[in-house]
C-alpha cells in the first residue's frame, strides 16, 4: 500500500437531512463553514439533500409500480398481430 495518501484530519461532522431534518454524526475530513449544536456540543454542518433517513429504498415507502396495466396495455396494443 503507498503510505501518505489518506488524510489525518478526520473528525466528527454532523450531517443534517434537509427534507426531513435528522441530524447524525459521522467521522469526515468535509470542510465546512457552518456549524450546528447536537446535545450541547458544536460540530461542523454539512447539508445533505436526501440521506437514509429519508430514502426511498431505506425507508421502505417507495413507490410501486402499477405492472398489471402496463400488461394489459401491452396485450391490446399487440392483440392485433395474434392470429
Amino acid at each position: 500500500m503507498k503510505k501518505e495518501i489518506h488524510p489525518k484530519d478526520y473528525r466528527l461532522v454532523a450531517f443534517k437531512d434537509m427534507s426531513n431534518n435528522d441530524v447524525f454524526l459521522a467521522k469526515s475530513t468535509a470542510q465546512t463553514s457552518e456549524t450546528i449544536d447536537v446535545k450541547g456540543k458544536e460540530y461542523p454542518l454539512v447539508k445533505l439533500e436526501i440521506s437514509r433517513s429519508s430514502h426511498p429504498y431505506y425507508t421502505g415507502k417507495a413507490k410501486l409500480v402499477d405492472t398489471a396495466g402496463r400488461v394489459d396495455k401491452f396485450r391490446t396494443k399487440y392483440a392485433k398481430f395474434k392470429k
